[in-house]
């Protein structure tokens, strides 16, 4: 198989995914799809060098990440027998992942001020 060239997680991607565990998505989700808007399509073994994560912790990240409908899962044809290699890469944007995320939190938002309201108007 040909060795590819991976994009480093660099300081700025580490500040990117702070920024998307402060919004709410667990540490690892926010680290694997920051690595994976930042290069095509990558296999477990390339997500877990560049974000040093765990096989278990990649899989479970990948897992929560497909379900959101945020990535997609392909299988490498590869000529080896065993066990196929899968590819991920981002179903859609990160730009419309990141409007999802403040779409959700915005709503989130808002149903705290209406419990506030509703708050208000009791004790009035």
């Amino acid at each position: 198989m040909e060795m590819k060239h991976l994009i480093d997680f660099t300081e700025k991607d580490d500040e990117f995914a702070e920024i998307l565990v402060k919004t709410g998505l667990k540490k690892n989700y926010a680290k694997v799809l920051v690595f994976l808007a930042k290069n095509k399509s990558l296999t477990s073994r390339d997500v877990e060098r560049g974000t040093d994560l765990r096989q278990p912790e990649v899989s479970i990240a990948i897992n929560h990440l497909r379900k959101r409908g945020w990535v997609k899962i392909s299988n490498l044809l590869t000529e080896n027998k065993g066990r196929p290699v899968k590819l991920y890469t981002l179903h859609i944007s990160i730009q419309d992942i990141l409007h999802e995320i403040e779409s959700e939190k915005s709503e989130e938002f808002q149903q705290y001020l209406d419990l506030l309201s509703c708050a208000r108007k009791l004790i009035t």
